[in-house]
């Protein structure tokens, strides 16, 4: 089954079936660590921001990212 066979499929599932889909794609990429492609891309992202804020919350999903998980500073 491919990524778009399956994201068809949670399109057909319930509103409440959809939440839960949902919630554990959340909790799953807020567990796994980022490829160097990927936190390359959010670094040049960090540079390039205008807003310190957009900065600061970039450099926390690099932290995240990097390690996994919550930060660990």
């Amino acid at each position: 089954m491919t990524a778009v066979e399956i994201i068809e499929e949670i399109k057909r599932l319930p509103r409440d079936e959809q939440s839960r889909v949902i919630e554990f794609a959340r909790l799953v990429g807020e567990n796994r660590q980022l490829s160097p492609e990927e936190l390359g891309r959010l670094a040049k992202q960090m540079v390039e921001a205008k807003e310190p804020v957009e900065a600061d919350r970039l450099q926390e999903e690099i932290v995240r990212g990097f390690y996994g998980g919550k930060p660990h500073a």
